[in-house]
């Protein structure tokens, strides 16, 4: 079992090192709230007095956090210079793939960047996929570590390659919820119930993960947060926010996303509209109310 160091113990990396302790590895961590230490302490890991405190004698350190600007603050605040030399980094936030590569660039030691998929339910059931972007034999090190996290571990290149792939994923991800979205709205209007869509949808050719793990109608999949009433899950914010990252890549690269531009729109209305703190599904309410 391996020492290892968690910074950022938020709604997906408490879970996360929860499982890590869970799977009897040693997990030292820092959060700045103090009630995510207290769970860390309550699953079983210890906590440190600091980012840079997580780093001592670790194997490896994991990193979940906000954004891009938290992502350097960190690592090349102090935490990347306590670690042991031999010590393997993996940063688990969602951030731009620019910085991603000037992060593991910057730390001189083997980094990968493993954003994840899956939201708060996988984190906490250990089904997380993870989109691994480094060397490959920093990521085959680090394997017994993330599938303790994950259900699937998926190496999608070199460094920033993790970061691509979510950007990528999460704007399919948005634009198939919205389809399904105005599907069952059209399905409303037309007098069909939800649950024959479904069943139809489900079994043919409209069939995606949007409407079959995770449908924004309360009933046909109960363990979506339509029956719920939208608790996240994962944020609409969270979304707005991986859908501006899908978009600036689209920009600084030259591809056309038309679709991904749009749903780019629609989710900030969504969050200036209240649905910010609600889950990205929920975005069919506001669907709803311009119909």
């Amino acid at each position: 079992m391996a020492r290892i160091g968690f910074v950022g113990l938020g709604n997906m990396g408490l879970p996360m090192a929860a499982n890590l302790c869970r799977a009897g590895h040693a997990v030292v961590g820092f959060d700045l709230s103090e009630a995510a230490m207290t769970g860390l302490e309550a699953a079983g890991g210890r906590r440190a007095v600091d980012a840079a405190g997580v780093a001592a004698g670790a194997e490896m350190v994991i990193t979940m956090l906000p954004a891009s600007r938290h992502v350097r603050e960190v690592w090349l605040g102090g935490l990347a210079a306590a670690a042991r030399a031999d010590a393997i980094f993996i940063d688990c936030s969602t951030i731009d793939v620019a910085a991603a590569r000037e992060v593991a660039a910057a730390v001189n030691q083997p980094m990968l960047d493993a954003p994840v998929s899956g939201g708060v339910m996988g984190a906490e059931n250990a089904t997380l996929t993870f989109m691994v972007g480094g060397e490959d034999s920093a990521v085959e090190a680090a394997r017994p570590v993330l599938e303790a996290m994950g259900r699937s571990i998926v190496h999608c290149g070199a460094a920033g390659a993790g970061q691509a792939a979510k950007a990528c994923n999460n704007m399919l991800l948005a634009i198939s919820m919205i389809g399904t979205c105005e599907a069952f709205l059209l399905a409303e209007k037309l007098g069909l119930s939800h649950q024959a869509l479904f069943d139809v949808a489900s079994k043919s050719s409209g069939q995606c993960w949007a409407m079959t793990s995770y449908c924004p109608v309360p009933g046909p999949v109960p363990a979506s947060p339509a029956n719920r009433d939208y608790k996240p899950g994962f944020a609409g914010a969270l979304m707005l926010k991986d859908l501006g990252l899908a978009q600036a890549a689209a920009a600084s690269t030259g591809a056309s996303t038309p679709l991904g531009a749009r749903a780019l729109e629609l989710y900030e209305a969504f969050c200036a509209e209240g649905g910010a703190g609600t889950d990205f599904s929920g975005i069919i309410q506001m669907l709803r109310g311009q119909g």
